[in-house]
């Protein structure tokens, strides 16, 4: 398949820039995909589209403030990290702005000494390995130093740190935030517990391979970028219990999408813990093992994001769909309106 086949029409105003006040009162597209039928909704509205028996997979990575300035030691100049994935003690891969400036041996400073690094190696997708040095725990340095890592197509300051956080963001690790759990709220989530809705959490921490944008005409020649991922032997089980009793497993975003399909391909269609690093990467022909139904944001063209739902929903009725959002103004990406494929 070709690139330009997840193509289309994006205005740019609407890419939303800031989060609504309430975060379940963004609107909700649903997609019925046995009759090819798409209705219109409110987020607060998707309790009445889920039975009990079903679970939610949500992704509890928390976003760390993973956006650094610091100032090369050498020449002064200015210097923009984004921390990714911490390979092991105080090795991190990270994103380096001008990338090209620095080379292995470099050493940077950020916020007067606080905290240092030496660029010990580089990767092949352009990024860099740096080694931190500081005095005390990494993650309160970070906290002091660190800017939330903001989509670059969001213009607008944020307020609250905390809105572009889920409420139920526990493991930290990610350079960005599952964005379809965005939209849940802490009342939202007792009633579909009520209800009879099954919670279950996995974790997949958000780095290059969500965002990293396709460069090649073929899909099929695309490789994505490894991210860590880590499934519990609580959330196996209910999994497991959960699909033998004939309920649907609803996956939050395409973060636990990937995870719950790269946990199924590798075990033969059933759950077990597990953690490691997928890069599993998802598009039309592919068959999906773990998932009935997805809630997800809309997307990027031309994205691997919207490959994955044209792969669940048929590309076409997807393609049908966004023109569909566009027309009726629907908010796009990070703090955008949500759509549920079921």
């Amino acid at each position: 398949m070709r690139i330009e086949d997840f193509d289309f029409d994006l205005p740019e105003e609407l890419i939303a820039q800031t989060p609504l006040k309430d975060r379940s009162s963004s609107r909700l597209m649903v997609l019925h995909r046995q009759e090819q039928r798409v209705a219109h909704h409110h987020f607060y509205e998707m309790i009445d589209f889920l039975h009990p028996g079903d679970c939610l997979v949500l992704n509890d990575t928390k976003v760390l403030p993973a956006r650094l300035y610091g100032i090369k030691e050498d020449t002064g100049a200015k210097v923009e990290v984004l921390l990714l994935n911490q390979i092991e003690h105080d090795d991190w891969e990270v994103l380096v702005k001008p990338a090209k400036k620095l080379k292995v041996g470099t050493k940077v400073t950020f916020g007067h000494g606080q905290l240092t690094a030496t660029c010990v190696d580089t990767m092949e997708h352009g990024g860099r390995v740096l080694r931190f040095d500081y005095d005390g725990i990494f993650y309160e340095v970070l906290d002091a130093l660190g800017e939330m890592p903001l989509p670059p197509y969001i213009k607008e300051q944020l307020d609250e740190a905390d809105r572009y956080q889920t409420v139920y963001a526990k493991e930290k690790g990610s350079a960005a935030a599952p964005t379809a759990g965005l939209h849940f709220t802490e009342e939202l989530l007792d009633k579909l517990k009520k209800k009879g809705i099954e919670i279950a959490f996995i974790t997949l921490h958000v780095g290059l391979g969500t965002f990293r944008p396709v460069n090649v005409e073929n899909i099929t020649e695309h490789e994505m970028h490894a991210e860590f991922y880590q499934m519990t032997e609580e959330t196996a089980e209910t999994l497991n219990r959960v699909k033998a009793k004939g309920g649907r497993i609803i996956s939050v975003g395409t973060t636990s999408t990937r995870t719950l399909e790269t946990v199924a391909r590798d075990t033969g269609g059933t759950f077990e813990a597990r953690n490691g690093w997928t890069d599993i990467f998802i598009y039309p022909s592919y068959q999906f093992q773990a998932i009935d139904g997805l809630i997800t944001n809309f997307h990027l063209p031309k994205s691997t994001l919207i490959m994955l739902v044209s792969a669940l929903a048929g590309r076409d009725f997807i393609l049908e769909a966004y023109q569909t959002a566009v027309k009726e103004k629907y908010r796009f990406f990070s703090f955008g309106d949500a759509m549920l494929i079921l």
